[in-house]
């Protein structure tokens, strides 16, 4: 008797272990056919607007009339692209490495913190559209304060996001490696850096995108001054001239370079975590 309700029991462990596996498949088929049943819905809606209403391309192009400029106009587009994703790049590398040196700087000195934090806060809160035209001023190299621009809007989430998780190590381990008189090095390395990962990588995967932002911004901003600069500036350039499709094509670029470097760094945080982290690991549940 015991010997059936043992196997019963792990029968039923196992068909339960199933059904949470299909639930989760079902769950990642989702997550993609979902997202693109409603793009799909709607650009079939848009071009139906466009054929209906007879929409003239110099106001609203069709999707096929996008596509089709994107692929013309790859030549100009192309190059355009590759300035912005440098821009947003070198951004981003330069914000992660001062927010996450100057984080642990902050978790090292309370006095730190408390002196530089609110400046921190006042580069957040300021619009970048508004500071832009005196960095271009001030800066000669356009290229660098595009770069500045982008760096601004990218550097507080990191900043605040690993700060936040440098302080949120466990205060019981703090105390046990006090206790057993663990060095500053040793704490931040075997205990507050492992518990701000999460933090810092929701952060980078935050930043990723505004930096992306800023860089766009910085070039409007730049106007003229960008003739040979990034995306922004070709859509400055195609409004200029009535070149609506086009225009659609670049924001299509800047869409899909957003959605790329926000994948890229949910996939990153999902490697990094995955095998230790609860946010990461899935459940049978």
């Amino acid at each position: 008797m015991i010997r059936i309700d043992a196997a019963a029991e792990a029968q039923d462990a196992e068909q339960r272990l199933a059904a949470a596996r299909d639930a989760r498949r079902r769950e990642r088929t989702a997550r993609i056919l979902a997202p693109l049943v409603v793009g799909l819905i709607a650009l079939s809606a848009w071009d139906l607007v466009v054929r209906i209403n007879d929409i003239p391309p110099y106001i609203l192009p069709g999707p096929a009339l996008v596509l089709d400029s994107l692929v013309n106009d790859w030549g100009t587009l192309w190059p355009s692209l590759l300035v912005t994703i440098e821009i947003t790049v070198l951004a981003l590398a330069v914000a992660t490495f001062g927010g996450l040196l100057l984080a642990i700087l902050f978790t090292q000195s309370k006095w730190v913190e408390l002196s530089f934090f609110p400046y921190a806060v006042v580069l957040q809160v300021t619009p970048v559209i508004a500071i832009a035209p005196l960095i271009l001023i001030y800066v000669d190299n356009v290229h660098a304060a595009l770069l500045i621009c982008a760096w601004i809007v990218a550097f507080f989430p990191i900043l605040s996001n690993t700060t936040l998780g440098l302080n949120s190590a466990d205060r019981n381990l703090l105390a046990l490696y006090k206790l057993y008189g663990a060095t500053r090095w040793q704490t931040l390395r075997y205990l507050r850096l492992p518990s701000a990962m999460p933090y810092f990588l929701a952060g980078l995967r935050i930043a990723g995108g505004l930096a992306l932002i800023g860089a766009i911004v910085a070039e409007f901003a730049a106007g003229s001054a960008g003739s040979s600069s990034g995306l922004a500036y070709r859509i400055l350039e195609s409004g200029y001239r009535l070149e609506i499709p086009r225009m659609f094509a670049a924001l299509l670029l800047i869409s899909l370079t957003g959605i790329a470097i926000f994948l890229a760094f949910t996939l990153l945080q999902h490697l990094v975590l995955r095998r230790w982290h609860e946010s990461a690991t899935p459940t049978d549940d």
